[in-house]
Order: C-alpha cells, then structure tokens, then sequence
C-alpha cells in the first residue's frame, strides 16, 4: 500500500493505483445493486464503477484548478472521498445526485469583452469527469470527420491542416460563423431531447438535466439558470459536441468542406456567391433549430486570407501564418514578462520567458514564415 499525498491510504502499486489515484474500491458497489442492474441503466453503473471513477480522480487531480463554491480543494478531494464514498455511488446510483452551484469568474476576452466561466466544486468536478468518460465513446464514434474540438487524438492543428488542404483545392472563400456566447445560450430542452436518443438511463439523464440547471453563484446569491452550459465544468465541451453535430450532419449531406473546433466554424467554398447562400442557410438552421445566436458582426464571408482560424491566418495559395492579431499578442506577453519595475531576478525571467516562448513557438510551428521567427527573435 501507497499513501497518498491527500494524506489517505490508496491501494495499488503500478498504472493508476501507483500514482496514488485509486480511492474507489471495487466492492463499494453492492453485489446486490450490481445484480439488479438491466441493460436500460447500464451506463449508470458502468459510471460508478472503480476504475472509471479512479480515472476520473486521476484526471480531476492532474488538472489542479481553483475550489468551486463550497471551498474544497483538489487536495482535500481525496479525504473527501475516503469519508463520504458510499454516500456519493448510492446518490449516482439512485439518482439523486444534486450538483452545487458553479462558481462564476469573468476573464477577460483576447479579442476584447469577457468569458464566463462556472467552476464546479471539485466533486462535482469528479461526477462530470466519470460521466464524460463513459459517454465521450458513445458519442464520438459518430461525430464528423471534420469535427476537432474536445475530442481525442484531435485538435487545433488537425483543424487547420485541413483547412490548408481545402484552400488547396480552390475553396479560397470562407464562411466565418461566430456563435454569441454560445457556451451561455445552449437550449436544455434541445440538448436533453439529442442525449434522449442515445442514453435509456433515466437517472442519469436526471443527473444531467441538473447540472445544467446548477446556479451561478455570485456575489453569494445563487443566479437560476434555464439556458446554457458555462465553460469550466469537464462535460459541457462534450455536450457542445453533441448539440452541435446535427448541424454538422446537415453540412455533409449537402456535400460542404467545412472545419470545425469548438464554437469556430468555418466552411470553405469557390465563391462570394456561393458563401452568401451556405450564410443564409446556417443561419437559419442554428437560429431556428438549434436556438443558437449567431453574431452578423463578428461572423463574415471572405477570401481566407481576410479572416483567423485558431490563431493562424491562411493565405489564398493555402500558406499557413501567424495571424496579426496572435502576433501581436506575444509581443505584448513579452514586453509584460521583461518589465524591469515586475520585482524579479534575472533568472527567473529567463525561465518564464522560456516556458511562454516553447509553448508559443509549439502551438505556432505550423506557420509557413522564416522572417517571422527572426522579427521575433529581435
């Protein structure tokens, strides 16, 4: 046996019980309740079960994170556990599982304005995490090939390869979508009606129907709410996914190139004509289908080169860039990481000076532009 640096005793010496990550015990789940189990509520008890809730530990652990509403740490998650395990897989079980309010913090936006985030507390941080691992399979298996936000082995630079490859082909006019705080607007009706059709476990519908329900807590009132799923909590990115993936279906049948990360959506068309019309029609269908708002001002149908996706900017011969914005951007974090009044030794520069650039230059390694680099590094 291991000890844990939460101060309790774990069991396990190798994989994720040897990182101190085992805190759920296999016969915390009745034989009993097992036995009653029917295939209409498997995905409950496949929820509750240890190794996927000592996955979800793992995972809630390694992310780190400010405390939700109730002030539990990430550190304290682990005694929490110890001492209120059985109570926490018979409410799941039972479903009656309540989540608290979500913290509400505002950061301020790159491109100007603010992001709301809701932190949930580090339990219900657990609960959404041991959810998502059970449903992202299910799901995922029929999202888009085209589709690369929150989804495993995706991301940004699989987006903007191809997105490279369809300006390649011709398709150098875009259709920028931008959703008005989409993550605040997202309809529950609309969303529980598309989980509905994949999930026969009741309870846990319930259980997430009240996740998105949770209040907001701020300034110590709790805030109703009746639309959206606030970025911060483990699960809203895959419920975006799946509240978004009837539009995608729709793009392919009528045969569109399209890219997808998040709430960025563009698809890629041969002319201004032809962008106008797929404009009209989107709109229409995330208006009037998906309740979803999309904003005229930020939104815009031009040559690629006019427009940033994930930071980049592609060039109508399809060149990958640093978008002038991005730029910019680092150049800022720079002078405000070098200021000489920041009260730091010269060391302690370098070092952060160093981790900003290898992330920056790591996420930027795509760009087609030597002079960029060298403008840079002047």
């Amino acid at each position: 046996m291991i000890k844990d640096q939460t101060g309790f005793i774990c069991h396990g010496t190798s994989g994720e019980g040897g990182t101190g990550a085992r805190v759920f015990e296999e016969q915390q789940i009745p034989a009993a309740r097992k036995e009653s189990c029917t295939l209409a509520v498997n995905l409950m008890k496949k929820i509750c079960e240890s190794a996927n809730l000592n996955r979800a530990y793992k995972r809630v652990k390694v992310n780190k994170g400010t405390p939700g509403v109730d002030g539990l740490t990430v550190k304290q998650l682990g005694t929490y556990i110890r001492e209120h395990k059985e109570q926490l897989i018979n409410a799941l079980l039972n479903g009656s599982y309540e989540p608290q309010p979500v913290k509400r913090v505002m950061l301020p936006k790159a491109g100007g304005g603010e992001r709301q985030l809701g932190i949930p507390t580090v339990v219900d941080r657990l609960v959404q995490q041991a959810i998502h691992q059970i449903l992202e399979p299910i799901f995922d298996a029929g999202f888009s090939e085209s589709s690369y936000g929150f989804r495993p082995n995706r991301g940004a630079h699989g987006a903007l390869k191809k997105a490279k490859a369809y300006v390649e082909e011709g398709h150098i006019w875009v259709v920028d979508i931008d959703l008005e705080k989409f993550f605040d607007r997202v309809n529950h009706d609309i969303l529980m009606s598309k989980l509905a059709k994949r999930i026969g476990d009741k309870r846990l519908l319930k259980i997430i129907r009240r996740f998105l329900r949770a209040g907001i807590m701020q300034d110590g009132v709790i805030l109703e709410r009746y639309e959206g799923t606030p970025q911060g909590g483990p699960l809203s990115p895959l419920l975006s996914n799946i509240l978004l993936d009837e539009l995608e279906q729709e793009l392919e049948r009528r045969g569109h190139k399209f890219c997808r990360y998040a709430d960025d959506q563009n698809v890629y068309v041969k002319s201004k004509q032809a962008g106008e019309r797929v404009y009209a029609s989107m709109k229409r269908f995330l208006e009037k289908r998906l309740r979803l708002k999309v904003n005229d001002e930020k939104s815009a149908v031009a040559q690629v080169r006019e427009r940033k996706f994930l930071g980049y900017r592609i060039m109508n011969d399809s060149k990958l860039t640093v978008a002038p914005k991005s730029i910019q951007r680092a150049k800022d974090k720079i002078r405000e990481l070098t200021k000489r009044n920041r009260g730091r030794s010269i060391e302690r520069i370098i070092a952060e000076l160093n981790e900003f650039l290898r992330g920056w230059l790591g996420y930027y390694r795509l760009a087609e532009s030597r002079s960029l680099w060298e403008k840079l590094d002047s």
